[in-house]
Formats: C-alpha cells, sequence, structure tokens
C-alpha cells in the first residue's frame, strides 16, 4: 500500500519502486530482513521482509524493476 500497485509511492518520502534496479531492490529487501537496516520506516519494511522467501524477493524485484519509471 505504501509503494502503490504500480510502484508509485502514495505517501510523501517513501520511494518509488517503479523501474528501480532489480539488484538493489534484491539487496534491500534482504538487508531489511536481516535487519541490517534502521531508521525511519525500517521497523515496517522489518515485518513485511521477515515472511518472503528468496524467491518472493527475486518476485517483487523483477516485477517492480519491469514497472515504467514514473507509473506510466
Amino acid at each position: 500500500a505504501c509503494h502503490g500497485q504500480n510502484g508509485m509511492a502514495q505517501i510523501p518520502g517513501y520511494p518509488h519502486l517503479a523501474g528501480q534496479n532489480e539488484a538493489y531492490l534484491i539487496s534491500s529487501l534482504k538487508a531489511y530482513k536481516a535487519n541490517q537496516r534502521s531508521g525511519g520506516q525500517a521497523a515496517v519494511m522489518q515485518g513485511e521482509a521477515a515472511a518472503l522467501s528468496d524467491e518472493d524477493i527475486a518476485n517483487l524485484a523483477a516485477y517492480y524493476a519491469s514497472l515504467p519509471a514514473g507509473g506510466e
């Protein structure tokens, strides 16, 4: 909900995910899952990432990377 279905954040200050680099998204989600990120909404993201498998993370990253930047 925070990053929007089309990868465009609905809340100011939250990053857009549409068109983001796939490797970066994988790295970020794995860091959240391992509690290696702090600050901001890290606690929320850690909770979301905790239940994701490596396959889930790869699929999410591929999906958001495939969306056009700008949500068009």
